[in-house]
Order: C-alpha cells, then structure tokens, then sequence
C-alpha cells in the first residue's frame, strides 16, 4: 500500500480522533475542549513525525496555518479555565 504523506496524515489523524471519540463515549463524558486538546497534541505529533526539515511540500503552509489558529485557541481555552478558577 503506497499511502503519500497528506493522505497518511489525514487517515492517521483520523484514526486518533475516531480512538478519543470511542473512549469519550465509553466512559460517557462528551467534553469538546478535551477532544480538542487532544486532536491538537495528534496533530503536532503528526506534523513533528512527518515533517521534512529542508524539504516543505506544499500541504504542509497549510497545516501550519491550522496548528497556529489551533494553537490560538488552546490558548484561549486556558485563558477562560483560568478565568474560571480565579472567579471562585
């Protein structure tokens, strides 16, 4: 099986996430910052494993633009639980 890189970064993705999703629903807590905190730490995984450092395929501006807005909103996220724990 011949998978090119953008495909095996998808269906790996893909399967990380579909493995959070099974879990959450097996121990039934549904938690979307979870998932996404999760989603990015695969993501970055991935981008680290796959990653060229004197080669960039043309797939891979995109992705770093998705992890930055990700990172972007993790930050957010921790920005509001922190929030949240100093308001009580």
């Amino acid at each position: 099986m011949n998978l090119k890189k953008k495909q095996a970064i998808m269906l790996v993705l893909s399967a990380w996430v579909s493995i959070i999703i099974l879990f959450m629903v097996l121990v039934s807590t549904i938690n979307i910052e979870i998932l996404f905190v999760l989603w990015l730490i695969g993501l970055l995984v991935i981008i680290e494993l796959t990653g060229s450092l004197y080669i960039r395929p043309g797939y891979m501006k995109n992705i770093n633009i998705i992890t930055a807005i990700a990172v972007s909103v993790f930050g957010m996220i921790v920005i509001f639980k922190i929030l949240e724990i100093i308001a009580k």
